[in-house]
């Protein structure tokens, strides 16, 4: 595994500077507004998640909450930004794999065990697999199938190479023995557009408000979901691992992410205001209306969960021979 990826290594030294004496400097945080760095782009669930959860921990700080987008290259350009944050009020807010997933494909432009420190876990985003009007097929047996019958002629859509969706395909590929074509975007925008204009078969995408629309509408039809149980918006829809794969059924961990240095006594304080946050009713309830489940825990907590992903993705990484590009 290289040494920038966030192993079980990083994480003992990530909660090592955890246990750091707090700066007495730091003792009236936030003496400022907070700013909160989505590592996506605006419209999406994890910005409406985050200005969801800056609106709370405003009102529980005392001081303005910030949410500043600064998307790109799956999420590392954002957390960059943070690792080189020196202002003690700037943190991140994104999906693990920029620290879990990125590394170990040479993607990453920071070190995650020594620039970065997981602060706080937010939720986790289920992921649907989803048919669009380019195939007629209704469920996971149908399509695999279909991917039998005629080899590549399948397409299916992620958000980039070696995205989660990436990663997901793969094991799904490996497992069912399967030729599926692999169509990479940039984002989630465009690929829910040529989705309903059905210019691929299949895609994963994450759980939303505009995906749930689309579904209701009868424009996509959800085939199987990457979740660690069915989702009540989706009883009848298994996840991937009733249908026999358990190695594909991945989901989005997202969290906030503070630079190291930053004095325990601060990051405390953060912990448990987005916990606060998340056990606030109205938030609560924003975050199930979209399809995602809000976690919060400990800072340790968070870190842990981070390590085993990462031990995880550099298995599938050099099982499946996945690329950046």
């Amino acid at each position: 595994m290289p040494a920038s990826c966030f192993s079980r290594r990083g994480a003992i030294a990530a909660l090592a500077g955890l246990a750091l004496p707090a700066v007495h400097a730091q003792a009236a945080w936030p003496s400022r507004p907070v700013r909160i760095v989505v590592a996506y782009p605006p419209g999406g669930v994890s910005d409406v998640v985050a200005r969801a959860l800056g609106e709370r921990m405003a009102a529980s700080l005392g001081q303005s909450v910030v949410i500043e987008n600064k998307a790109g290259a799956s999420g590392s350009i954002g957390l960059d930004a943070v690792a080189k944050s020196t202002d003690g009020h700037t943190f991140g807010f994104a999906a693990i794999s920029p620290v879990a997933l990125n590394p170990h494909l040479g993607k990453s432009p920071f070190d995650p065990a020594r620039d970065l420190v997981p602060a706080a876990s937010v939720m986790y985003s289920p992921v649907l697999l989803l048919a669009t009007p380019a195939t007629p097929v209704r469920d996971m047996q149908e399509l695999l199938a279909a991917a039998r019958a005629r080899p590549g002629a399948v397409r299916w859509a992620t958000s980039g190479p070696a995205s989660l969706g990436h990663v997901m395909l793969e094991q799904l590929k490996a497992a069912a023995r399967v030729d599926i074509t692999h169509i990479p975007y940039k984002g989630g925008g465009q690929q829910i557009t040529d989705a309903l204009g059905g210019q691929f078969e299949v895609l994963s995408v994450n759980t939303g408000p505009t995906v749930s629309q689309h579904v209701k509408a009868g424009k996509l039809r959800v085939l199987a979901i990457g979740a660690p149980a069915r989702l009540e918006a989706f009883p009848n829809t298994p996840t991937l691992a009733e249908l026999g794969f358990p190695a594909a059924n991945m989901t989005s961990l997202f969290g906030l992410f503070a630079p190291a240095g930053l004095p325990a006594g601060v990051l405390e304080r953060l912990n448990a205001e987005v916990n606060k946050a998340l056990a606030h009713p109205d938030l609560r309830a924003r975050l199930v209306a979209s399809d995602n489940v809000p976690t919060g825990g400990t800072a340790a907590e968070f870190a842990r969960q981070i390590a085993t992903e990462s031990d995880n993705n550099a298995r599938i990484i050099r099982a499946a021979n996945i690329r950046a590009d």
